[in-house]
């Protein structure tokens, strides 16, 4: 038999922001082989969903944190036997303490719990009969199929197969599931911004006809120019952001204790949604970018987030925030500081309004901006005049590129 080595799986080693992390699921069980660079588990933080890899071909030994368990920088996770051993004629492995133990994965008892099956009527097709979560899957499926064709005859089952089945008329149903850790975070941190800072928001509001007339007379081209890149919104916003920073510093600092730190860079959170909750990507060094290449990182990060594919790093730091509601309809809305940012820009919805120009009037195409502002650092004259800047670059694209 060809050597063996033993490897050990750990957590990575997490970054100064994140604490600790929840395992949220093992992709290969105790006895499995795997081949090197295959995902090996899910840990869900309270920002990423980090993916961890086989270092090298071989086969899992042990399980030692389950499903759902707390972990924190280089905990023990598991162990892989490396070598030629992971095959068929492989010598038993010796039983785990956790996972191997139980009749069932944790993903196979968290479905079933959900779903309200019992354990004890469901064949494991794992190893040494384990029962997997595919397993429960089909049970749930079979038990479904049952109560339908249950619900046709007249007499009713003894005991319902399925807890989650339809509720009677007038039941009133109630389902609780514990909140993912990104989404425990995001609520731990507006709390802290609501209880922290001295937060206000000004509005005004844009005429986003300027832009839009760009867009359609360089559309095109800009886009044949810069290898499809499409020309969006979202990089006059940042670069009209990058313009007012430089002009108001303060939004642009932090507060940290009894000392004020202002960044000679900018870096631009912009804010994107997911499934699992909202995220910030930030892009660095902003003022240095071109539009081209700001719109090429909103969409690879964009791209990144809905895969859960961002990485830590990429949601470290940040000096600004830009959250556009605008794309889910929102006409007005008061955004929530970022910690330990002191300054937020909220985007909304496009609509045509009647507007007075010239002593006329006329159809316009208008949003509402909305900067929300930390009063401990910021007040309200710079808010105000920093919200007019970005405004008057904005309906007036030219001044971005000349910084007037």
């Amino acid at each position: 038999m060809a050597d063996e080595t033993m490897i050990e799986i750990r957590t990575p080693t997490f970054a100064e922001s994140i604490s600790e992390g929840t395992v949220a699921v093992w992709h290969k069980a105790v006895g499995e082989t795997v081949k090197r660079d295959d995902v090996l588990l899910d840990i869900e933080t309270e920002k990423v969903v980090i993916e961890i890899f086989a270092p090298a071909d071989g086969i899992v030994v042990e399980i030692l944190k389950g499903e759902g368990d707390v972990v924190e920088s280089e905990d023990l996770l598991g162990r892989l036997r490396e070598g030629e051993a992971a095959d068929e004629t492989a010598a038993p492995v010796a039983e785990p303490p956790r996972a191997v133990q139980a009749a069932a994965s944790p993903a196979a008892r968290k479905l079933a719990a959900e779903e309200g099956i019992d354990l004890d009527s469901v064949d494991g097709s794992g190893r040494d009969g384990r029962i997997t979560k595919d397993d429960v899957q089909r049970r749930v499926e079979e038990a479904r199929a049952a109560a339908e064709t249950t619900a046709e005859a007249e007499p009713a089952p003894a005991e319902p197969v399925l807890a989650s089945a339809e509720p009677d008329a007038g039941e009133r149903v109630e389902r609780r599931v514990p909140m993912t850790r990104l989404r425990a975070s995001i609520a731990a941190r507006l709390v802290e911004a609501q209880q922290t800072a001295a937060m206000l928001t000004t509005f005004n509001e844009v005429d986003m006809g300027p832009i839009m007339t760009m867009r359609r007379r360089y559309g095109d081209e800009f886009r044949e120019r810069h290898n499809g890149t499409k020309l969006g919104f979202m990089s006059f916003f940042v670069r009209a952001s990058v313009e007012a920073l430089k002009r108001f510093p303060a939004v642009n600092a932090t507060i940290d204790g009894n000392d004020i730190v202002y960044h000679g860079y900018y870096d631009i959170g912009v804010a994107v949604s997911t499934e699992r909750g909202l995220v910030v990507p930030v892009i660095r060094d902003a003022d240095a970018l071109g539009m081209h290449q700001i719109e090429d990182a909103i969409v690879d990060y964009s791209g990144r987030a809905q895969d859960g594919k961002l990485a830590l790093e990429d949601m470290q730091g940040g000096t600004f925030t830009i959250s556009n509601g605008g794309v889910f309809g929102s006409l007005l809305s008061t955004p929530i500081l970022n910690p330990p940012q002191t300054g937020i820009l909220g985007m909304h919805k496009i609509e045509e309004r009647p507007m007075v120009v010239d002593g006329e009037i006329v159809a316009r195409r208008m949003m509402y901006l909305a900067l929300s502002y930390d009063h401990r650092l910021i007040d309200g004259r710079e808010a105000v005049s920093f919200l007019v800047t970005v405004k008057q670059l904005v309906e007036d694209p030219a001044r971005i590129l000349l910084e007037l």
